[in-house]
């Protein structure tokens, strides 16, 4: 992809960012100070409870009114604002990019992730990874254009291994955004675990074609392998598609699975369609994204 289109990649991953976000008003944070609920009390406006008054707490929020009534001081509390916590990967494996629609929503959906935290002032970081090699990325690379190529040349003993998390430095109580098509063999139970660990909030966001999803092969083709670059021929009969699309089927029947006994939230967003178009199909159904206010 060039520099152009990345940055019209970024332009339509803004657009959407302004109707759509990540869903960090369905939970409660803790930590530093921000605009969204807390779980602890703190100054805002949003009124929580009362309690008696301690020696040390501060009058102005001593409720004068009761006061007044009882002649007891009472405190008035208030909800924290905390600062959200978000922690975006891009899965960096070839199958991403083969394909220029894939590409182009793979970009998407990335810059979608990070913008979204940002632009919700959430603390965001953001990975790169690419079988059992990672890279911590500054979330300004996203914005600048400049994080592609430091994702396609991510090192890797086997790039088509599954994407080793464990080696993520994941924070505690964070949503965490794997951007990735899934397309490797093993079990999904890793990966989701990590996401999941340290009361994660995991979310899966899926570009796919329906080229591979429902192809219609026949006759004679080369397959290429966009991990390992090698080739292979192949004949393909109708016996031959029908197994591809029932393991197809199957390895999305376990990833499904998977995520709802950790409670991961996944949407498989199809590249032909425009983005918010995809977005508002999938990712809002599944809980993935909420609208924006």
């Amino acid at each position: 992809m060039t520099p152009d289109e990345l940055s019209r990649c970024h332009a339509r991953a803004l657009t959407a960012a302004g109707r759509l976000r990540l869903p960090l008003r369905s939970r409660v944070w803790k930590g530093q100070s921000g605009e969204f609920q807390g779980a602890g009390v703190g100054s805002s406006l949003d009124f929580q409870d009362h309690r008696t008054y301690v020696p040390g707490d501060d009058p102005r929020h001593i409720n004068w009114q009761a006061f007044a009534r009882t002649g007891q001081y009472t405190m008035k509390l208030y909800r924290e604002e905390v600062r959200p916590v978000v922690d975006v990967v891009l899965d960096a494996s070839e199958s991403m990019f083969f394909d220029p629609f894939k590409a182009a929503r793979s970009a998407e959906l990335f810059c979608f992730a990070v913008e979204s935290a940002r632009r919700s002032g959430a603390s965001t970081t953001v990975h790169l990874v690419r079988g059992d090699t990672t890279r911590a990325l500054p979330a300004e690379m996203v914005a600048a254009h400049r994080w592609l190529d430091e994702a396609r040349a991510l090192p890797a003993a086997d790039p088509a291994a599954a994407p080793d998390l464990s080696r993520i430095p994941f924070r505690g109580n964070a949503i965490r955004v794997l951007v990735s098509d899934l397309l490797f063999a093993g079990d999904p139970e890793p990966v989701i675990r990590c996401l999941a660990a340290r009361q994660g909030s995991p979310i899966l966001l899926v570009p796919f074609l329906k080229s591979e999803a429902a192809p219609e092969w026949t006759g004679n083709y080369e397959f290429i392998d966009a991990e390992r670059k090698s080739r292979h021929p192949h004949r393909i009969e109708p016996s031959v598609l029908k197994r591809y699309k029932e393991s197809y089927v199957n390895h999305f029947a376990l990833w499904k699975n998977a995520t709802r006994r950790h409670q991961c939230r996944m949407a498989r967003v199809a590249c032909e369609p425009d983005l918010q178009t995809a977005l508002f199909a999938e990712a809002v159904p599944s809980g993935a994204l909420e609208t924006a206010l």
